[in-house]
């Protein structure tokens, strides 16, 4: 199973004086249970292409093609679509609506047809997987902190057992203890139940902690594809996008301009701290 990208094309006011072109010819796939991460500066395109995932919003031309069939067929399931590939926006703690945490998370399998019972049971595990212990099911989301919200919307979505889950800036507006806590359950979740990740950010210590692979996207067009080291190794393009890359790649990168022989194309801080113990020739 996987969600494919074929020739995307996107063009906002098609045949108006506004007319816009938003992305162009984009390809890709996403094989079930990869963690992906899209970036992007302001307006390049990221939110609209992921939009487009579950169908939100139609091509104007190409094909998506979720398990093998085009979402633009006559008749294809959008619902269903929807329920298989979640799609959290950033802050969804504004979508936040009912009078308990159970029952804003209960909403999505309610309306999948599901029993309260089955409904209530999903919600449960969805708040457990994402933190949220018993002790609030009962209150208001409201009550919570943001990251709290925010990690109830992300159960509502978990709660109708997505094959994918789209996270758009999830840990925007976070201190950095909350930004974390988010993105560590988002990743404990994807290595224990094998759920494929869309992670769009505009950090990119983020993404090189977290993702397995990296797609840019620059005025609405795909310029890059490859793991976090590939895409960063080309750091001096992604600069040239209104990028950059993530702070350890410049410490490496300063560490060689002054004679300190480590592996510039680390991007991770566990990465960075062993490869510097080694240049030291000390094991701890």
């Amino acid at each position: 199973m996987s969600l494919e990208v074929r020739n995307l094309n996107y063009v906002y006011g098609l045949g108006t004086p506004m007319e816009k072109k938003a992305l162009t010819d984009i390809s890709f796939s996403i094989p079930k249970g990869q963690f992906l991460g899209i970036i992007g500066h302001t307006g390049s395109g990221k939110s609209t292409l992921i939009q487009h995932l579950n169908g939100l919003i139609r091509a104007t031309s190409g094909e998506i093609i979720y398990d093998g069939r085009n979402i633009y067929e006559k008749d294809y399931p959008m619902k269903e679509l929807r329920q298989k590939v979640g799609l959290v926006f950033q802050y969804p703690e504004y979508q936040l609506f009912e009078e308990t945490v159970m029952k804003d998370v209960c909403f999505g399998p309610l309306n999948q047809g599901l029993s309260k019972e089955e409904c209530e049971k999903r919600a449960a595990e969805a708040l457990l997987m994402t933190g949220i212990s018993e002790k609030y099911w009962k209150k208001s989301p409201f009550e919570l902190s943001g990251g709290q919200k925010r990690r109830v919307a992300i159960a509502g979505v978990l709660a109708m057992q997505p094959d994918y889950l789209i996270l758009d800036e999830p840990t925007a507006g976070l201190d950095p203890r909350g930004r974390d806590d988010i993105l560590g359950q988002i990743r404990e979740l994807h290595e224990k139940s094998g759920l494929g990740v869309v992670l769009v950010s505009h950090s990119m210590d983020d993404i090189a902690e977290y993702v397995e692979r990296v797609i840019v996207i620059d005025s609405g067009k795909l310029r890059q594809d490859g793991t976090p080291r590939e895409v960063f190794r080309h750091y001096k393009e992604l600069e040239e996008y209104g990028l950059s890359a993530p702070q350890i790649t410049y410490i490496m990168h300063s560490l060689r301009d002054k004679g300190i022989m480590v592996d510039t194309e680390i991007t991770r801080v566990d990465e960075a701290c062993e490869e510097i113990l080694r240049v030291l020739g000390r094991k701890e």
